[in-house]
């Protein structure tokens, strides 16, 4: 069958998939490698700000039990900004989760959890009130 005969209609398109292997030499992906590294401009690293408030705060220790609770419940389990505006029944206007814009949330987050895997596992305290 020729290229000429080939007839394809737009729902064909969506489910057209081109998969292909190749095998290069050890030598030549170095190579590869190189050039797009190249390519690439080197940047310089930017001074953080929050740097050391991030490894505060990831060196925290839970080992405290009121510490803990006092953590769980000041840290919410979900970002308290987002919100569906309602209006007659309808949702009229969605506002996104802010959290992931505060520059420490990975860390807070992180430290909320290890709060709450310190109640569950040495203290044997039932975390559900806190989820």
């Amino acid at each position: 069958m020729k290229a000429s005969q080939i007839k394809a209609t737009p729902s064909d398109s969506q489910n057209l998939t081109l998969a292909s292997w190749i095998w290069m030499e050890p030598s030549e992906t170095t190579e590869l490698s190189n050039s797009i590294s190249a390519l690439q401009p080197h940047r310089k690293p930017a001074f953080d700000v929050f740097s050391p408030l991030r490894r505060g705060l990831d060196r925290l220790e839970v080992q405290n039990p009121k510490l803990a609770r006092s953590l769980c419940r000041l840290i919410p389990a979900q970002c308290p900004f987002e919100r569906d505006i309602e209006l007659f029944g309808r949702t009229v206007l969605h506002i996104p989760p802010l959290c992931k814009l505060n520059p420490l949330y990975e860390e807070v987050v992180a430290l909320r959890f290890r709060a709450l895997c310190y109640l569950a596992d040495v203290c044997g305290e039932d975390v559900t009130r806190f989820c």
